[in-house]
């Protein structure tokens, strides 16, 4: 089973900036798609962005121009840089390893106005 942990996460302010890290226990990641979602308080858990193995990159129209997702394959890890934060983005922030089905722990993000 792969084990992916989340970290990165925190408090910022409306505007500001914030860079998640998904580091795998294996070397699954080379192999799959990777996504992260994230999920408000009485929310549905929704999916904010993905990358393939070879790169190509899709995201949700929320995020467009302000998330981007990356890999590094070497270093087993994905990560999702958060710029122009609003609160609207305040959620637990999660990975998931779409070859093995593993999600991570999560991550919260809180944005405030």
């Amino acid at each position: 089973q792969v084990q992916l942990v989340e970290s990165g996460g925190g408090l910022v302010q409306a505007g500001g900036s914030l860079r998640l890290s998904c580091a795998a226990s294996g070397s699954i990641l080379s192999i799959g798609v990777m996504g992260w979602y994230r999920q408000a308080p009485g929310k549905q858990r929704e999916l904010v962005a993905t990358i393939t193995s070879n790169g190509n990159t899709n995201y949700a129209d929320s995020v467009k121009g302000r998330f981007t997702i990356s890999r590094d394959n070497a270093k087993h890890t994905v990560y999702l840089q958060m710029n122009s934060l609003k609160p609207e983005d305040t959620a637990v922030y999660y990975c998931k390893s779409f070859f093995s089905g593993s999600w991570g722990q999560g991550t919260q993000v809180t944005v405030s106005s």
